[in-house]
């Protein structure tokens, strides 16, 4: 292990923060943020989303610590500071979705490498929330899990979606795989879009706050994704989809102005979790870790005193 750059000024994380350029077993170079290593209350598991780096959840991870807990955030294969997995740098791509499990099996042996608080809980976006759920499905060892707008679900047009499917499934084959799925421009959303009307977040700090880390180290952005990646995440979902919820505590957190993931696909999934709690955040968008700060406090409150009564058992 050795340490890998991080923008530290602007995640404006915890003072500790570190990251570590880490190996999956498939040889692919990630990179690993470890914040608040000193937390008395353990450590949380911060999966991101798509086109994400770990930079974007430093004040998420100061807000944590604030509450008693340490962050790990790793930054997935084919974007972040982590190996891109096609000479276009823009093009967000995977071999398969189910590769990603290496990566949470690479983050979880660095987090115990460095001795980082127990017990561990689940923290997942988006993306991250389809990765999550496969981890807890396969036995990720954390005491209670967090989801943030998770992608059970991905939001296509109903007359879209039967084109989605086709396209992205004859893509492999016929060797277009690695083509921008259509319609995905190769620009960072956060610099081709403006704040207002943008589909992530109704609070404009934390817009320009996204904005800045990308337009200061263009590496942490990442465009659309491939055909490859498409067919895979939608294959994935629906995999998800027809499993039973893992026996973990889980509570879910979903903004009512949603327009990136499915809500009926979340709100399917919760009510077929044992003991799960959905959330529902009336006006806010797909970042719900990145709203306004009484939208902020209330959902770090929340997730805090979900890991905390698991972690005691209530």
């Amino acid at each position: 292990m050795t340490d890998a750059p991080l923008l530290a000024p602007l995640a404006e994380g915890p003072a500790d923060g570190r990251a570590t350029w880490l190996t999956a077993d498939d040889g692919v170079r990630l990179r690993a943020v470890l914040w608040g290593r000193d937390a008395p209350a353990g450590t949380v598991l911060l999966f991101p989303g798509r086109t994400e780096a770990a930079e974007k959840y430093g004040r998420a991870a100061a807000d944590l610590r604030a509450r008693g807990f340490a962050t790990a955030v790793i930054d997935w294969r084919g974007q972040g500071l982590a190996d891109r997995l096609h000479a276009n740098p823009a093009l967000g791509h995977v071999g398969r979705f189910t590769d990603y499990q290496r990566d949470v099996a690479a983050l979880l042996a660095h987090v115990r490498a460095q001795l980082m608080p127990g017990p561990f809980f689940l923290l997942a976006h988006s993306m991250g929330g389809a990765i999550g759920l496969r981890a807890l499905m396969e036995g990720l060892p954390v005491r209670a899990a967090a989801f943030s707008s998770p992608m059970w679900g991905i939001a296509i047009a109903p007359h879209m979606r039967p084109v989605a499917w086709t396209l992205s499934t004859l893509a492999r084959p016929l060797g277009a795989g690695h083509v921008m799925a259509p319609g995905q421009p190769p620009e960072s959303y956060l610099l081709r879009a403006p704040f207002a009307g943008n589909t992530l977040t109704t609070d404009e700090d934390m817009w320009d706050y996204m904005r800045r880390q990308i337009e200061a180290e263009p590496r942490l952005g990442l465009g659309g994704p491939s055909l490859a990646w498409l067919n895979e995440a939608l294959r994935e979902t629906r995999r998800l989809a027809a499993r039973p919820a893992p026996a973990v505590p889980v509570v879910t957190f979903l903004g009512l102005a949603e327009k990136i993931v499915v809500p009926e696909a979340i709100r399917a999934r919760m009510a077929r979790w044992p003991g799960g709690e959905l959330v529902e955040i009336p006006g806010a968008e797909h970042e719900v870790l990145m709203e306004t700060p009484i939208r902020r406090e209330m959902i770090l409150d929340r997730i805090a005193a979900h890991f905390t009564g698991a972690a005691r058992g209530a």
